[in-house]
């Protein structure tokens, strides 16, 4: 069985509910998976040994990216002191598209994370508004197939 962590910050409920949707399809497909508030953890879960990283988080801010309020602490925590070295991972995040930035905080995660040498394992998943459990499913789907490959 693999594994998985699920880390995200959510201010309205719309990430948690993808998180907790992305773990229910992965616990359908034999990942044993955790489930992490931002809010309750440390950088240093990064380094706790999972087949897989999921992080998510929402996008604040109309003209500039601002990330989920508790997000921002973990993110500013992602630099080179530490080891993420062939770190399978991949990043979702809730946002509006009205705003210049749509889903921007993803967008930065994403690119820290790689700058720390982690494996992205596939395009991002960007929500617009209502999260819905289809589209959520099928990228998770993604994500275990891009996993199986690396």
């Amino acid at each position: 069985m693999s594994t998985a962590l699920i880390i995200y910050g959510s201010s309205t409920g719309n990430t948690e509910s993808v998180a907790e949707t992305i773990e229910e399809y992965l616990s359908g497909h034999d990942y044993e998976v955790t489930v992490k508030n931002v809010a309750d953890v440390t950088i240093k879960a990064l380094e706790d040994p999972y087949d897989l990283y999921l992080l998510g988080c929402s996008t604040w801010g109309e003209e500039e990216i601002e990330l989920q309020e508790d997000f921002e602490y973990f993110y500013e925590d992602m630099n080179g002191s530490l080891n993420l070295a062939d770190k399978k991972m991949a990043v979702f995040g809730c946002g509006d598209s009205s705003y210049l930035y749509f889903c921007g905080a993803v967008d930065v995660i994403e690119e820290r994370a790689e700058n720390l040498g982690v494996q992205i394992l596939c395009k991002s998943l960007k929500i617009d508004g209502d999260p819905e459990d289809e589209e959520i499913n099928e990228w998770t789907q993604e994500v275990i197939n891009a996993a199986e490959k690396k």
